[in-house]
């Protein structure tokens, strides 16, 4: 029982992250402190100027690549974000502990969480690594592809433990919904790194000193990756609306798989619209990290409906 509950906080950790890590990103706050795993030297960063050594400026022109005047607001949301991290290690730990009481049923669980913790370890290094490469794009791409492998492992550790308390309706015609989950799957993802190729041309377009402050014009600056992301969500909103009319069709009663096709599709409509709004209005900051947000909880759910359509064959259990 305890698995299974450390688990779900564990998720909810785990989007947390990346919901506190859009919103660095969408701030500007990646540099916010520049060393790591302290800032400006400090476990518990400065809020204010006169905190730091007098010559702090000297000190961390290198790392903060010009912007040496120190700003409070960044560097705390860095920081809290840093912190978000820690707690979510240390939560992915718990998990991989509680996990010893399945030692007898369900062995596999141990060696998921394990791998749960090698993933998180490494993708905090990388992050230590995108801070010292100065937020270099293809290593924020990497975190990202890393961060969505984390989250499928643990949802597929998460599920298969509540495989034994939980009963999914029964469907027929499986190959053909497994087909087109699986394609929704590999093309959403594709979509998500298509994005942050959007977000890494928007980086390039802050860093012009004409116009990267004016966000009406970032839009337009915008190369063909930002045409394909915008164009391809249509595409992947009429697959998810395909998909649930074939579920319709071969399902016998309307229990959980059923309700989290539905909360998919309706994520998948908001995720859209949220987008438009970042297209049509400027790119606004706090809409940013909603949008990536929405698309990692929406792949999370592709990925446990999935499992979960599959559950007599997923979550077979070897305790030999």
């Amino acid at each position: 029982m305890w698995f299974r509950k450390l688990g779900l906080v564990t998720i909810v950790s785990i989007y947390l992250l990346v919901l506190a890590g859009g919103i660095v990103r969408s701030t500007g706050s990646g540099m916010g402190c520049p060393d790591w795993p302290k800032c400006f030297g400090m476990w518990v960063p400065p809020t204010e100027v006169s905190q730091l050594p007098p010559n702090y400026q000297e000190i961390y022109a290198e790392k903060l690549h010009g912007e040496v005047e120190f700003n409070s607001v960044k560097t705390w949301i860095e920081y809290v974000n840093r912190l978000v991290g820690a707690f979510t290690g240390i939560v992915v730990f718990g998990v991989f502990v509680a996990s010893f009481s399945y030692r007898k049923r369900d062995k596999k669980l141990i060696f998921l969480s394990f791998l749960s913790v090698i993933l998180i370890g490494a993708n905090a290094a990388l992050g230590k690594f995108v801070v010292d490469s100065f937020l270099k794009p293809g290593v924020v791409t990497a975190h990202m592809l890393l961060a969505i492998l984390v989250v499928f492992v643990l949802l597929y550790s998460i599920a298969r433990a509540w495989s034994e308390v939980i009963e999914t309706e029964k469907v027929t015609n499986k190959p053909t919904l497994n087909k087109i989950l699986l394609l929704l799957l590999i093309l959403s993802t594709a979509q998500v790194l298509i994005g942050t190729q959007v977000r890494e041309a928007i980086d390039k377009i802050i860093a012009n000193p004409i116009f990267g402050y004016d966000r009406s014009t970032w839009i337009e600056q915008l190369g063909l990756s930002f045409y394909i992301h915008r164009s391809f969500s249509l595409v992947l909103l009429g697959l998810h609306v395909y998909l649930i009319i074939q579920l319709k069709k071969n399902i016998q009663a309307e229990g959980i798989l059923y309700k989290f096709f539905k909360a998919l599709v309706l994520l998948v409509i908001v995720e859209i619209v949220s987008g438009a709004v970042m297209a049509y209005f400027s790119v606004p900051a706090y809409i940013q990290p909603v949008h990536l947000t929405l698309a990692i909880v929406a792949l999370g759910l592709q990925f446990v409906i999935l499992l979960l359509l599959n559950s007599e064959k997923v979550f077979q259990k070897e305790t030999a």
